[in-house]
């Protein structure tokens, strides 16, 4: 397994390598980060062979970047959770190291943490984001925002793309007008951003729309993205019941995905406009899987875990049309944009550049160490289970299994049934609409209520427990034979080798990396400040629950 550096978290700050590189050797940086955005992608479903739901979508700015660059078959999520999958993202670390951002509601960014953006800004890059960074309440991306260069635009939020692109069509504009004028938005952020970039500083910019995140307009995947759910039948997963609202709300969400990959090709227009598109490392990716489906977003398999990414350097710089096979953690992506943009790697960090895996002619496995990954979850939704308590899990992931184990398998990994109980079933537009009816860490959805009115038939029991059951402490899937990992073969005397030394494996990482969970006792996940956070946010300010 790879050994990773560690040091304690307080740096005396960044050593700074950018004078040994001149303006014109430190490439600008685009960063597009979807929110809810798993594996996604046209360029996938070359990779996957034919039968899968990539078949349908169309999304030619990220197969751009992934024909003209690099396209990465194994990349993972350190966490399936919008913060803390950010936390590790931001300061390269594993997300149970970064504090009280390593849970959603109650976060509070430690200031004495490195992220990249501030780092790379203190080394002469000029940067901005546009939509969201990080902010589960305590804002802390003001340093990222476009107001600080005025030039922040007025117009429809792209956030809300079907929502803002639906109305605009029952108010009389084509659906070609309403994505123009979203687009549109975009184009003018971005165009004011570079027009306020000095001559001699590189860029960071940071696209981080949260479109794909709920909630979205129902059958705008059809209306405006010409997606037909039922080309979706036989291609869904096999732990969603394969019925025409799933399938319609599977292809709402694709839908999504494809406005996100026209957001981004606004913003490579504009680069290839002003000749800056080669001298720029694009990065591609997204925070988790998809939300409101059960076993996708805070849960460790694959479908919540496992996500695009693709990068593009021109000139030669990333060798273009390749795939590779190395397992990719997102918090390697932290040290990679330092080590692009010169600056160097403070020792903290437990991610791993992934530049010379990049920038690599080979395809398939480049770096023999990079077989495995390890991820893992405490809270998402606060009150998701009585006395505010998480729902602690630890996985490793490798080429032929996945590895979970859930440290207290008596507690509701989805969260507590709430009103639905064995004697009624909520109204289902309620459900529908309000996120946190019941089964709390999963998002509201169409799915999630035809799941809980269809419970009880018998057809669809397997899946139902599979979604929102309780689960065992261990849990190994077979990933070649179970792709889906819907058969637990953890129990299996013939797996018993496998699953004490993959059990093994994950302990030492954990216990290497200092994860609180399995080396401090009280487990400070468990209580105070990470308990009291919520309750005073219950209390005090009415921020969203996501």
């Amino acid at each position: 397994m790879r050994k990773l550096p560690l040091f304690c978290l307080a740096i005396a700050g960044a050593s700074v390598l950018a004078g040994a590189l001149s303006a014109k050797d430190r490439p600008n940086i685009l960063f597009a980060f979807a929110d809810d955005w798993g594996r996604y992608a046209g360029a996938y479903a070359d990779v996957d062979g034919p039968g899968t739901v990539n078949d349908i979508l169309s999304t030619p700015n990220i197969d751009r970047v992934a024909e003209e660059g690099v396209l990465f078959n194994n990349a993972f999520v350190t966490s399936p959770s919008c913060t803390p999958c950010r936390s590790s993202l931001l300061s390269g670390q594993y997300f149970f190291r970064t504090g009280r951002g390593a849970i959603l509601q109650g976060a509070i960014w430690d200031e004495s943490i490195p992220v990249f953006p501030l780092m790379l800004r203190d080394s002469g890059y000029h940067i901005g984001k546009l939509y969201k960074v990080w902010s589960p309440g305590e804002v802390r991306d003001a340093p990222y925002g476009a107001q600080e260069y005025g030039f922040e635009t007025k117009g429809p939020s792209f956030n809300a793309f079907s929502q803002v692109a639906t109305k605009m069509v029952e108010d009389g504009k084509t659906v070609a007008e309403a994505k123009a004028a979203l687009l549109g938005h975009v184009e003018e952020e971005f165009k004011g951003f570079l027009d306020a970039q000095p001559e001699d500083a590189p860029f960071l910019f940071w696209f981080g729309p949260t479109n794909v995140h709920r909630k979205w307009i129902q059958g705008s995947g059809k209306k405006l993205w010409g997606l037909e759910p039922d080309d979706l039948e036989g291609k869904m997963p096999s732990f969603l019941p394969d019925v025409h609202t799933i399938r319609e709300d599977f292809a709402d969400y694709l839908g999504e995905a494809m406005a996100f990959d026209a957001g981004l090709g606004v913003l490579m227009k504009e680069l290839e406009k002003r000749g800056e598109l080669d001298n720029t490392l694009i990065v591609v990716s997204g925070d988790h899987g998809a939300p409101g489906f059960p076993r996708g977003k805070c849960n460790l398999y694959d479908f919540g875990t496992h996500v695009a990414l693709m990068a593009r350097w021109g000139n030669g710089k990333i060798p273009s049309g390749r795939v590779v096979d190395d397992f990719v953690n997102l918090m390697d992506l932290c040290p990679t944009f330092l080590e692009a943009g010169g600056v160097e790697i403070p020792p903290v960090m437990t991610g791993k550049s992934v530049l010379d895996v990049m920038t690599s002619d080979k395809e398939g496995q480049v770096d023999d160490s990079r077989t495995w990954v390890v991820t893992g979850r405490e809270r998402h939704v606060g009150d998701a289970r009585e006395g505010f308590k998480p729902y602690p899990q630890r996985a490793i992931r490798t080429k032929d299994f996945l590895y979970i184990v859930n440290f207290e398998p008596d507690r509701w990994p989805m969260g507590m049934p709430g009103q639905v109980t064995a004697e009624s079933i909520p109204d289902t537009d309620t459900l529908t609409n309000e996120t946190f009816v019941a089964y709390s860490d999963i998002d509201a959805s169409p799915t999630k209520a035809w799941m809980v009115e269809n419970r009880k038939d018998p057809e669809y029991k397997k899946q139902w427990e599979l979604g929102f059951g309780k689960r065992p402490g261990r849990e190994l899937y077979v990933v070649s034979e179970d792709p889906d990992q819907v058969e637990n073969v953890a129990e299996s005397p013939a797996y018993k080798e496998i699953v004490e030394k993959l059990d093994g494996e994950l302990m030492e990482e954990l216990t290497h990396a200092e994860d609180p969970r399995v080396t401090e006792d009280p487990v400070p996940f468990e209580n105070s400040p990470f308990t009291d956070a919520v309750e005073r946010r219950k209390k005090g300010a009415k921020g969203k629950k996501k």
